[in-house]
């Protein structure tokens, strides 16, 4: 059953999600402006151990798990399978309460 949403919602599901893409974008700039200071600090601190690349690794894979969430690539975790998972639990709710 699909809802019947109004313009109302309409512009406020878009303004949720342009708001989540302007967060990945500042979460996107961060990491490349804050990157090179920590490898700049790394080398000039200790340059026999490049540790700076365990941080790049780190923080990259958060900015690039953000980015599938918020542009919706993976199948995965995505709005129908939080319909379809909610339709489940109340089903199996539903289904409890009459065996009681």
């Amino acid at each position: 059953m699909e809802k019947d949403f109004t313009e109302a919602d309409r512009y406020y599901d878009a303004q949720k999600k342009v708001k989540k893409i302007k967060e990945f974008y500042e979460h996107l700039t961060v990491y490349l402006l804050v990157n090179p200071i920590v490898i700049v600090v790394n080398v000039m601190t200790s340059p026999g151990y490049l540790w700076f690349i365990w941080c790049l690794m780190g923080w990259g894979m958060a900015v690039i798990l953000h980015g599938l969430k918020v542009f919706s690539f993976p199948p995965f975790f995505n709005k129908k399978w939080e319909e379809k998972k909610i339709r489940e639990i109340l089903e199996k709710e539903k289904n409890k309460k009459t065996w009681e």
